[in-house]
């Protein structure tokens, strides 16, 4: 899956601050130290679309990025990180609403991914982020980051927890090696409602 163009869009705190979606639009949620940044980027093909930071919980916005495709273009939108208790409490409680708000009222959104650390297992956030969404009619995946860290029977224990305790299937992916990019991008294919044409064959 070449992606051919990934460009920011918008990047605000209110739904008001982003222009009306044009594109197909899926949603990245999950916990301040998950990947997320890294996550995005290795889907777009790029070192550098998402900014990355050592100090979790560096996302404060809400960023919408176009990716192109050959014969499509849709929308990644990067949710800030949630649960992370460093910064200031007066913060941590408008990124709530801010969340919700995104997540409920925007026309665009066909999906969202809840990533949750593969190692770590669903934490209460995460559980409470799934039954909102399933409360307001948002379909969600759940994506299983930093998978290259876990091996064998150690890496398959862990999802089957995961997909236990999140009671749907669970992609494992790696933004370190690539791992789980096609399986992933078929599945925000499908959300997004696109069908790619097919490469045509080539030349004799």
């Amino acid at each position: 899956m070449d992606v051919l163009s990934a460009t920011l869009v918008g990047s605000g705190t209110r739904i008001e601050h982003f222009p009306a979606p044009m594109f197909a639009e899926v949603a990245f949620a999950g916990r301040s130290n998950v990947g997320k940044s890294s996550l995005i980027n290795m889907l777009a093909q790029r070192h550098k679309l998402v900014r990355t930071s050592s100090t979790p919980g560096a996302t404060r916005t809400i960023q919408i990025f176009r990716i192109g495709l050959r014969g499509a273009e849709l929308d990644f939108v990067d949710l800030p990180g949630y649960g992370y208790a460093a910064r200031s409490k007066q913060e941590r409680a408008s990124w709530g609403p801010m969340i919700e708000d995104f997540l409920a009222q925007r026309a665009g959104l066909r999906a969202v991914l809840v990533l949750v650390d593969l190692r770590r297992g669903l934490e209460p956030d995460d559980r409470q982020l799934l039954e909102y969404l399933a409360s307001i009619g948002r379909p969600a995946w759940v994506v299983a980051t930093k998978a290259d860290k876990l091996t064998g029977n150690a890496r398959r224990a862990a999802l089957t927890e995961i997909e236990r305790g999140a009671g749907v299937k669970v992609i494992a992916t790696s933004a370190e090696s690539g791992d789980g990019r096609d399986a992933l991008f078929g599945a925000i294919l499908r959300a997004a409602g696109i069908e790619l044409p097919s490469k045509p064959a080539p030349a004799r």
